[in-house]
């Protein structure tokens, strides 16, 4: 049996909420043995690159065992590391050294579905009677031998697929090697949270669980409808991927999760100051479903959906009303916000391709990020302003991108090895001949030794900003509240007990003026930002900040 690990962070229960979360994508973050893949060992040598940075927590993208059809959301073992990544042992290591610089470590957890591979699903398709052959989604054919139904996968084509062993349809969501999971099933809901436990008694400080509310189907397989093309939003999938023609009512977003949901947090519970934060992948019911998955105070801590994922451009006005539309929402939730993570195009190519100032697009980007209410998280290399990266079809992993090339790229030019000396091989990644995904030429030109130190860089505004951000708890904690949009200026508060504190962007490449609310506001210095204030009117240049406190 796993022994407990006691952390020797402080156990405020309290600690994810205005938290800053770091993601890590393994593969990609740092290479320690020469193989061209990024692994837990270079993860813990890094670590000292995310305390400067000023970051309260990590989540690691998995690093379970996996066929890596997936990159490791098709897990094959729940309780162990790939050795592509390492040992439970350099896990431990990473564990001690994160707790020791003050860093909190949350993991990604894939229970929704597992791979073909893992000896669940291998027992699960060798009969119909063994004692796991209800511990996947099965159903029989119609009688002209066409799927259950009409469900579809996100990567493409049917959400069933034919076992000829058990003369049976075995429900995906993702890709045909990740059937999803029975959590109907008590013992299946059983299995997952042993493992749960089993990482909790190594000392992790959370979770990050991947497609929440894919974690129950509708028993009696019922046809979701069409949705209406009007309707159609392509944040969950892309705009080429006809699942975004059904509604989907039956293949996920189901009430018995809520119920599971508790039985999770439940075991959170068993354990000192543990946090979860669950992704909510619908466009259609995103908001509504943190709502869902964070009230009450039994279930998540925080979700976060795609609003700030996806393609619409991101104005004053889009600001406000995803703000305003979670408060509606899920008023006694909290969400967790990102700009950017594994799975989307980089927020400076997604919404800056055409800005010629990307470097102060990136600042700006970062500082309304880390001003909004809620908790961020901060995906690796956004911090150094990294864009999208152009990948040859004949350099793609991504199973997505080479299923709907080329339309759709997939999600390889965002998952590229982080950069850290532009004067080594591989920009300091790796020693390998060659890296998993290639190292993009304009990358290496923003690695983290071309901005340490350079006060103009983005890191450094990222690491004075997170400072700034620290003290003023206003900003971590506290209720917010928008001004009237006017024209490029994205103005709202921040409160917090007696601290109020105003944010005023200038979201443009011009330059822009507003007056500022009425009150008593006093500058604020230390957040890296320039402006010029005169008879209550601030003056802003392109893609500016103020901040001020009210007297």
């Amino acid at each position: 049996m796993t022994a407990l690990v006691q952390s020797p962070l402080s156990p405020d229960k309290d600690w994810w909420r205005g938290a800053v979360i770091y993601q890590i994508y393994p593969r990609s973050y740092q290479d320690s043995n020469g193989d061209g893949i990024g692994d837990l060992k270079g993860i813990t040598a890094r670590l000292p690159h995310i305390a400067e940075l000023g970051a309260d927590a990590i989540w690691i993208s998995p690093f379970f065992t996996s066929p890596m059809k997936d990159f490791g959301y098709d897990v094959s073992n729940y309780v162990d590391v790939d050795p592509m990544f390492g040992t439970l042992a350099d896990f431990d290591g990473l564990i001690a050294e994160a707790h020791r610089l003050g860093i909190r470590v949350m993991i990604d957890l894939v229970i929704s579905h597992t791979s073909d591979q893992h000896p669940w699903f291998v027992e699960s398709r060798s009969s119909r009677s063994n004692p796991r052959s209800d511990w996947y989604v099965w159903a029989d054919a119609k009688p002209d031998g066409t799927p259950p139904n009409n469900w579809l996968s996100i990567f493409g084509g049917s959400a069933w697929h034919w076992d000829p062993t058990r003369m049976q349809y075995y429900m995906h969501n993702f890709l045909t090697s990740q059937p999803d999971l029975n959590l109907h099933n008590p013992e299946v809901q059983d299995a997952v949270l042993d493992a749960v436990r089993f990482w909790l008694k190594r000392g992790v400080d959370g979770f990050r669980l991947d497609t929440i509310n894919f974690y129950f189907h509708d028993k009696l397989l019922r046809d979701n409808p069409a949705l209406a093309p009007e309707r159609r939003n392509a944040s969950t999938a892309p705009a080429v991927n006809p699942y975004n023609f059904q509604e989907h009512l039956y293949d996920k977003n189901r009430p018995e999760n809520l119920e599971f949901l508790k039985r999770f947090r439940a075991v959170l519970e068993e354990f000192p100051a543990i946090a979860a934060v669950g992704e909510v992948g619908d466009s259609q019911r995103g908001l509504e479903i943190v709502g869902e998955y964070t009230s009450g105070n039994d279930k998540m801590q925080m979700c976060y959906a795609f609003e700030f994922l996806a393609p619409d451009p991101l104005t004053p006005a889009r600001v406000a009303e995803v703000q305003q539309d979670f408060a509606k929402a899920a008023p006694e939730g909290w969400a967790c916000w990102a700009f950017s993570n594994h799975d989307v195009v980089r927020h400076v190519t997604r919404w800056g391709a055409d800005v010629a100032d990307q470097d102060a697009f990136a600042k700006q980007l970062a500082a309304i990020l880390l001003t909004q209410r809620g908790s961020a998280c901060i995906y690796e290399g956004e911090e150094l302003g990294l864009t999208e990266a152009d990948i040859a079809f004949e350099d793609l992993q991504d199973p997505y991108g080479i299923q709907f090339w080329p339309e759709f790229k997939g999600r390889d030019g965002c998952r590229t090895p982080m950069v850290w000396d532009s004067h080594a091989a591989k920009a300091g990644f790796s020693t390998a001949e060659k890296t998993w995904l290639p190292i993009p030429v304009e990358h290496v030109i923003k690695a983290v030794d071309t901005q340490q130190g350079r006060e103009d860089s983005v890191l450094e505004q990222y690491r004075r900003f997170l400072a700034f951000r620290r003290g003023h708890p206003a900003f971590a904690k506290g209720d917010i509240a928008f001004y009237p949009v006017d024209g490029s200026v994205l103005l709202y508060s921040r409160t917090l007990g007696n601290e109020t504190v105003l944010c005023v962007f200038n979201m443009s490449a011009e330059p822009a003026n507003t007056v500022l609310p009425v009150g008593a506001w006093q500058a604020l210095e230390g957040h890296g930002f320039t402006s010029t204030i005169a008879d209550n009117k601030v003056e802003l240049p392109a893609w500016g900040a103020y901040f001020a406190r009210l007297a």
